[in-house]
């Protein structure tokens, strides 16, 4: 594999001998063109260098899952190099469904019963065609978990299952209820802080695929769910390992931070229309119980959680759902190996409210932090359309586990 630093300096030289020959010599017929354009590239790249490429930070509650992250999964000391012409964590966030590419996947549903009588909605990828592990029953799995509005056909979902099928790896996503094309059958949707369904799925794979050992990777909010999940069940949980992606772990930060006007506009303004979109989808039978006219009307996710979230799942008030829905109250409950990875420069999830404190005092957490990446961005290399650095983490990490996990097994 080519290293970051190797693909620089071959970019860097490109770059120069493309000046050379395709930059007109001459600003008024002398060279002076030439001395800016290469003056600014080389300002430019010192300053790419110097304050953009930087390595993550690796905090980890104690010195064994610390040093087999170091061991096992390399990425988490190499330096991150951000693709130099969209690093800025805006255009990452944005960019990034645009300009990686989405491997053809076909995956088989499945729709299983909730107690409720609602159901979910499961896409699995068999790989029945793996080398490495060709006996099905026995076949490592990855259970994913989208983001907030997200189903099994995001990019990055797409992303991780290439990663597993190439390592030889099953894969499970869990669809939230409602948002993959199947009808809602009760009038309930889904959030952060209640994790019913997801024990529910957890249960179903786990039984479906007794003899496999299973693993689990969350995506923004479904990162909070699962970190919720792990948080409330404790010792109880018997995945393998989890991996969490762009999590926010305080959701008033995460909201406030969301709220800021160019966030808004870019950001907050859109999620908010997906969201209302998703329930005027399932209107005839959410609107049995709920003023769907009122909830249409909200301006912002923080709006449309206090007159429909909050309101579906029972909370006195926002700020009670809130509370519940931030994982940072739960990472020291954690008793598996869980590896979180957040960009520093994430509006969704500020750095100032990272658990950093609850981290260190949890032996089964480590929390990686770049300090570019945007929200679940993480682009890298000069035209990023087949892997980022998420994608090298997941893959490593789920590898590591896979093969060495057991090594992990006193931690607590």
């Amino acid at each position: 594999m080519i290293s970051p630093e190797l693909n620089f300096n071959l970019f860097t030289s490109d770059l120069s001998h493309y000046f050379k020959n395709q930059v007109k010599v001459g600003l008024f017929g002398s060279g002076v063109g030439l001395s800016v354009v290469l003056g600014f590239s080389a300002a430019y790249a010192c300053y790419y260098l110097i304050s953009v490429a930087k390595k993550p930070i690796l905090i980890a509650g104690g010195k064994k899952f610390h040093q087999f992250l170091r061991e096992k999964c390399p990425v988490v000391s190499e330096t991150y190099y951000p693709t130099f012409w969209c690093w800025e964590s805006r255009v990452q966030t944005l960019l990034r469904p645009f300009v990686t590419a989405k491997p053809l996947v076909n995956y088989r549903n499945e729709l299983i019963t909730a107690p409720d009588g609602g159901q979910i909605s499961l896409d699995w990828f068999d790989n029945d065609d793996s080398e490495s592990h060709p006996d099905q029953s026995t076949r490592p799995t990855v259970l994913l978990l989208p983001g907030l509005t997200g189903t099994s056909r995001e990019s990055y979902i797409l992303h991780m299952v290439q990663q597993s099928r190439d390592l030889g790896y099953r894969c499970v996503v869990f669809n939230n209820r409602g948002v993959s094309g199947e009808k809602l059958l009760t009038p309930r949707t889904y959030c952060a802080a209640n994790t019913e369904d997801l024990e529910v799925v957890i249960e179903h794979v786990q039984q479906t695929i007794d003899k496999a050992p299973l693993m689990a990777a969350g995506v923004s909010m479904g990162g909070m769910m699962l970190a919720n999940y792990l948080g409330r069940k404790g010792s109880e949980v018997r995945l393998k390992g989890v991996v969490v992606f762009s999590a926010g772990w305080d959701v008033f930060e995460c909201t406030a931070s969301l709220e800021k006007p160019l966030d808004r506009f870019l950001f907050n303004s859109y999620l908010t229309s997906c969201l209302q979109a998703s329930v005027d989808r399932h209107r005839t039978i959410l609107e049995k119980k709920y003023d769907i006219d009122h909830v249409m009307k909200a301006k912002t996710i923080r709006e449309f959680d206090e007159r429909f979230t909050s309101v579906m799942f029972g909370y006195p008030s926002n700020d009670d759902y809130y509370r519940d829905a931030s994982p940072i109250h739960k990472i020291k409950s954690v008793q598996v190996p869980m590896l979180c990875l957040n960009a520093a420069d994430d509006v969704f999830s500020p750095n100032h409210a990272f658990p950093v404190e609850a981290v260190k005092q949890n032996p089964n957490v480590a929390l990686l932090i770049t300090c570019h990446g945007g929200h679940i961005g993480f682009l890298e290399g000069l035209w990023p359309r087949q892997s980022t650095y998420m994608d090298r983490v997941f893959r490593q990490f789920t590898k590591a586990m896979f093969e060495n996990g057991s090594g992990l097994d006193d931690l607590h």
